[in-house]
C-alpha cells in the first residue's frame, strides 16, 4: 500500500478527528484534539465495549506510540488489522447489503448511547472472519437533540442506490460505485430505476424525493435534505427504521450469468476432480502459506482447500452469481477464513480518488504468498487474447508462488471458446506456456490430472 513520506495512510486525509500511520511495520491511528470529547463518549458510555462485543466494531488498544502530528495529537490507538482491504465496487449484492444493514444497526446503538454516526461511508466497513465491520473508530459523534442526520445523504447514495439498481435493474450497476467515489449519485440512480420503483414507499421516499429535494435545494446552506428543520429522537430513530426496512426487502436471486452453476458443466469426472483436489491439499500441506488469492475462484470450491487449513484466502471471481452464491455460503456455514471479491482479471480494480491514492488497485494489495489460477489460462490467453508470456509476468507479480492449471487446445472447454473464432494461438501450447512461465518461475512440481489433458504445476517466484 502506498504511503506518504510521515507514514500517513493517503486514505486517511478527510476526517480532522484524526487519520491512520504506520510505523515500523504497525497500524496506529492518531486521535486529534478536536475528537477528545467524543472519543471521551465513545469509551465511557459503553458503545465501544458494545459494538465490539457484537462483532460490529474493530478494537483497539491505546499506545504509547509517538504521535505523527504532536501539534494536534490527543491519544494514539494500536487498532486491530485488517487481513484484507476490500472494496464496495468488489462485493457481491449480499455483501453490500449485509454492510448496508450493519452501519444502520451501528446507528441505533449509538443513539441509545448518545451517540451518532457523522458518516456512514462503505468504504468504513470491511469482512472480517465472514463478517462486515466498521473499522473507522472515529466515525462516531454526540448525538444532539434536533440535530438531522449528516450522514443520510451518504449512507444514500453508498449503500441504497447501488442495491436498489442492482436489485431492480442489473447486479452490474455495483460498477458505477468505481466512478463515483463517493457514491451513486441519487438523482442518477433515480433516473435509471424502473418507474416501478416508485411504488416502493422507501425507494420513492429516500430515492426518488431525496433526489428531487437535493436539486431542488442544491444552492441552499443545508447538510442534509432528510428535514428542513429540527429532527426528534423518535424521528431519528424512525428513519433509521425506514432505511433498515427499505434494505431489508431489496432482493437479488443469483442466476443468468455465465458462471453461476460452473462445476455442473465442467468436463472433469467425479474421480479427476477429486484427484485434482488432492493434489492441491497435498501441496498446501507442504507450502503451509501465510494467504492464498484464488483467481478465477467460481463459488470457491478450491478456495476452501486452504481456508479451511486456517489460511486468509481471497476468493476472486468475474461472476457475481458465483461470487453471490459463495457468501451465502460462507454465512449459513459461518467459516471465518474466505473473502469472496468480484473483480475482472482483464480490468482489475484500480488505484482510486484523489492523487489516485485513497483506494489501492488490485496489485498494490498484495502480494499474496500462493496464488491459485485453476482452469483460467485458457480464458485470459485465448478468449482474451493475452499472449503467455504477459499472463506469466502478471502472475509474477503478484505471487511468489504459484499453482496454476494448464488447459491444453484439445480439452473440451477450450474447443467452445474456439467455435466462434479463429484459432490465432499458435504459440498455446504446452511447449509456449512453460517457456512463458519458466522465464519468471521455477517449477517446483508438475503433475497430470489423472483422466484429462489438463497439468498441474506449483510454481515458485524467481524473484
Amino acid at each position: 500500500m502506498a504511503k506518504q513520506s510521515s507514514g500517513i495512510l493517503p486514505a486517511s486525509f478527510r476526517d480532522p478527528s484524526g487519520f491512520l500511520f504506520t510505523r515500523n511495520g504497525i497500524l496506529l491511528r492518531q486521535v486529534n484534539r478536536a475528537y477528545a470529547d467524543d472519543y471521551a463518549r465513545l469509551m465511557e458510555s459503553g458503545l465501544y465495549e458494545k459494538l465490539v462485543k457484537s462483532g460490529l466494531l474493530i478494537p483497539h488498544v491505546e499506545s504509547n506510540a509517538k504521535p505523527a502530528d504532536v501539534s494536534t495529537a490527543f491519544k494514539i490507538i494500536q487498532p486491530e488489522r485488517v487481513p484484507f482491504i476490500s472494496y464496495p465496487y468488489e462485493w457481491s449484492f449480499s455483501q453490500l447489503k449485509d454492510a448496508a444493514l450493519a452501519t444502520l444497526s451501528i446507528q441505533k446503538r449509538a443513539l441509545r448511547a448518545g451517540m451518532s454516526l457523522k458518516d456512514a461511508s462503505a468504504y468504513n466497513i470491511q469482512f472480517i472472519h465472514g463478517k462486515p465491520v466498521l473499522i473507522d473508530t472515529l466515525s462516531f459523534e454526540t448525538y444532539r437533540e434536533g440535530k438531522p442526520w449528516d450522514a443520510y445523504r451518504q449512507f444514500c447514495q453508498h449503500f441504497l442506490a447501488p442495491l436498489a439498481l442492482m436489485s431492480a435493474r442489473d447486479v452490474r450497476l455495483s460498477q458505477l460505485l468505481r466512478v463515483y467515489v463517493d457514491g451513486i449519485p441519487l438523482d442518477l440512480a433515480s433516473s435509471l430505476l424502473p418507474v416501478s420503483s416508485r411504488l416502493n414507499f422507501g425507494l420513492l421516499t429516500h430515492l426518488h424525493l431525496h433526489a428531487s429535494a437535493q436539486t431542488r435545494y442544491a444552492d441552499a446552506d443545508v447538510k442534509s435534505t432528510a428535514v428542513k428543520g429540527g429532527m426528534s429522537q423518535n424521528a431519528f430513530i424512525g428513519l433509521i427504521e425506514s432505511l433498515e426496512n427499505t434494505v431489508k426487502k431489496l432482493e437479488w436471486k443469483p442466476s443468468g450469468t455465465e458462471w453461476g452453476h460452473y462445476y455442473e458443466i465442467t468436463n472433469y469426472t467425479d474421480s479427476a476432480f477429486d484427484h485434482k483436489k488432492r493434489i492441491i491439499s497435498e501441496w498446501l500441506e507442504k507450502m503451509k502459506p501465510a494467504s492464498v488469492w484464488d483467481l478465477g475462484a467460481n463459488n470457491g470450491e478450491f478456495s476452501r482447500l486452504a481456508s479451511a487449513r486456517g489460511i486468509a484466502t481471497v476468493a476472486w471471481d468475474i461472476d457475481p452469481s458465483a461470487v453471490e452464491q459463495n457468501y451465502r455460503r460462507i454465512k449459513s456455514e459461518k467459516e471465518q477464513n474466505l473473502l469472496p471479491l468480484v473483480l475482472d482479471l482483464t480490468n482489475p480494480s484500480p488505484a482510486l480518488g484523489w492523487a489516485n491514492s485513497e483506494r489501492d488497485s488490485f496489485g498494490q494489495r498484495g502480494p499474496a504468498d500462493t496464488a491459485f489460477a485453476l482452469a483460467l489460462i485458457h480464458h485470459l490467453a485465448i478468449s482474451n487474447n493475452v499472449p503467455l508470456p504477459r499472463v506469466a509476468d502478471f502472475f509474477a507479480d503478484i505471487c511468489q508462488r504459484l499453482v496454476i492449471e494448464w488447459v491444453p487446445k484439445s480439452d473440451s472447454q477450450v474447443q467452445k471458446l474456439l467455435r466462434s473464432r479463429k484459432d490465432i494461438f499458435d504459440a498455446y501450447t504446452r511447449e509456449g506456456f512453460e517457456s512463458a512461465f519458466e522465464a519468471r518461475f521455477k517449477v517446483k512440481v508438475a503433475m497430470d490430472i489423472p483422466e484429462t489433458e489438463r497439468r498441474l504445476y506449483w510454481l515458485e517466484n524467481r524473484t
